[in-house]
């Protein structure tokens, strides 16, 4: 396969810069180098005399593109593990991968152009097969050996790496796009958020930015109602016997913020499941209740490692457009079927059409019986069928209680974001977690399965998504300003504002832009700060014949027009009810 072709030039490459580094920098140590999306990178130690920076990534490509030029074998060799501790006696964390090592392992090296490292492999045969315009080095970062901050900080560098230079070039000319999507950069342009240093992975939403947040809470929760479920809603804290017969607290306690009140110990919860769950349990069931579909906008806390947070994108408070479907065995596939539709509908709102579903299928390390697993895969392979969806498959890579489906969608400018999720979970309503129970048509008691799922992911994130993909201009149904009125003069600010009443009285979101500033730099602030779809210029003709001069956001697709205002507030009615993407 092409992509497995690419991922063993990636990690070729990495070792090639590992090299670059070690002759450019005598008595670096060396760690670890995986290929990754897009390239690379690789870990390393300094001197306490080096102080690298990205200002050293052209001498470290031009001995790269040296090494290349060597057209240097990369060979393979089978050693012992006391011949590898020897080998790398000098390089302290390959040592430390040995040692844990079972005695008897069988431990592959490679080596190129004199340049040995630890590592299974596979790699190109030569160093000619990489092509020596085909990677550039990217950024520098601080990374933890072994993701523990109790460890080293080593320097981590990163390079994204193509099999052809043109595939390179795309990747740069996206990446530079991206930069200027930065939503980041757009929040704060467009007042929509801030960020506080002291606060680190909570957001502070502003008017304008919680507008679109709650345009987007609106919708959702029209769309699952239309489709079913009942919204609950359950406590930010509950008591740690909770999470530990869930088994959360046994296996995500690291990433949960714990407090303690008289005496007893709690925890901000992380995820809503055993919420769920608990109100499941409050009042006995039957198999005529279920599917019982709950949602909840539940906001979670997790203690997501500083180094790690991103903007709106990565983040420790953040809301999950959560659900949780109680049902039977049997009813597994139609609902999964159901949901796919649901979330097919959602992400064509939102303008993405484009899907990519992965599924994930039974881990070795799972619970529960073989026959269990191959009818819930079956169920979700033929729920993706129903709902006109093809996917790939991830084999072994479902969660350890049951297989799930993971959803991605693409950006404008060709990223993709993993955002829905469905997963089947017989564990946690199972008598050995949180015994949940419905009797059953044979008057029994029976355990209900649960699926856990997800469309955006989190409001946070998937707001991100959506500034970067608009690059802040938002279609008319999501912006946070639809219209603004400008008078052309001060002369017919009482216009403006009676055209401003009735938009507001429309229920489109409009202001009316009654300062002294003249009526051109009004325009450019509206134009750069709001990214309005709609401005609405008032003058004497205007006012005179009642109609209002509509400029449209993107003039090129649309000239200006003169309407009625009735015919206008009738015009944008339509583009929000039909949740259009254009003008």
């Amino acid at each position: 396969m092409a992509d497995e072709k690419l991922q063993i030039i990636r990690h070729s490459c990495a070792h090639v810069m590992a090299e670059a580094i070690k002759n450019l920098y005598p008595g670096t140590k060396i760690a670890i180098g995986p290929a990754i999306d897009n390239g690379f990178y690789y870990d390393f130690e300094f001197t306490t005399d080096t102080k690298f920076t990205e200002t050293d990534f052209p001498a470290v490509e031009k001995e790269m593109r040296k090494i290349l030029a060597g057209n240097h074998d990369f060979v393979r060799k089978e050693v012992s593990k006391d011949e590898a501790l020897k080998l790398f006696a000098d390089e302290p964390y390959k040592v430390e991968l040995i040692n844990d090592l079972p005695a008897d392992a069988v431990i592959t090296t490679y080596e190129q152009d004199g340049f040995m490292d630890l590592c299974r492999g596979p790699h190109v045969a030569n160093t000619k097969e990489i092509n020596a315009q085909s990677f550039k080095l990217e950024k520098v970062a601080g990374a933890y050996w072994r993701g523990d901050s109790k460890r080293t900080m080593l320097t981590r560098i990163y390079a994204v790496c193509f099999e052809k230079p043109n595939e390179l070039k795309d990747y740069i000319k996206m990446m530079e796009e991206a930069e200027k999507r930065d939503h980041r950069k757009l929040g704060q342009e467009m007042d929509l958020f801030h960020l506080d240093s002291e606060d680190p992975g909570q957001i502070f939403w502003h008017p304008n930015g919680w507008t679109i947040y709650t345009v987007m809470l609106d919708y959702l929760r029209k769309m699952i109602k239309r489709d079913g479920y009942q919204e609950v809603n359950t406590p930010a804290i509950m008591p740690r016997t909770l999470w530990e017969r869930s088994g959360h607290w046994g296996h995500y306690q690291q990433n949960m913020f714990i407090t303690e009140s008289e005496k007893r110990m709690f925890a901000i919860k992380p995820m809503n499941c055993p919420g769920a769950l608990e109100i499941f349990k409050s009042r006995q069931r039957s198999y005529k209740d279920l599917p019982l579909r709950l949602a909840e906008f539940g906001h979670d806390v997790r203690n997501e490692p500083s180094g790690t947070l991103h903007g709106v994108m990565r983040v420790r408070g953040f809301v999950q457009d959560d659900a949780h479907i109680l049902c039977t065995e049997e009813q597994i596939g139609p609902e999964v079927a159901k949901f796919c539709k649901l979330l097919k509908n959602v992400y064509h709102d939102f303008g993405f059409d484009e899907l990519v579903v992965k599924f994930s299928t039974m881990p070795e390390d799972h619970v529960g019986d073989l026959a269990t697993w191959e009818r819930a895969e079956k169920a979700l392979a033929d729920a993706c069928t129903a709902a006109g969806l093809t996917y790939e498959i991830q084999p072994g890579e479902g969660a350890f209680y049951g297989p799930k489906l993971e959803f991605k969608l693409y950006d404008c400018i060709g990223r993709e974001w993993q955002c829905g999720t469905i997963q089947v979970d017989y564990q946690l309503p199972s008598a050995e977690r949180l015994d949940a129970t419905y009797i059953g048509a044979d008057n029994q008691k029976h355990h209900p399965v649960m699926l856990h799922r997800a469309i955006l992911g989190s409001f946070e994130r998937f707001l991100g998504i959506l500034i970067e993909n608009f690059a802040g201009a938002f279609p008319t149904w999501l912006a946070f300003e639809q219209v603004a009125v400008v008078p052309v003069s001060n002369d017919f600010d009482d216009y403006a504002k009676e055209i401003n009443d009735k938009l507001l009285a429309a229920d489109i979101r409009s202001n009316a832009y009654l300062s002294d500033d003249n009526m051109k730099s009004k325009i450019k602030q509206i134009s750069m700060e709001h990214r309005t779809p709609y401005i609405l210029v008032v003058g004497e003709k205007e006012k005179a014949d009642n109609t209002v001069c509509v400029r449209y956001r993107f003039s090129s697709q649309k000239p200006q027009e003169t309407l009625k205002i009735d015919d206008f507030i009738k015009y944008v009615q339509d583009k929000v009810q039909t949740h259009f993407i254009g003008i």
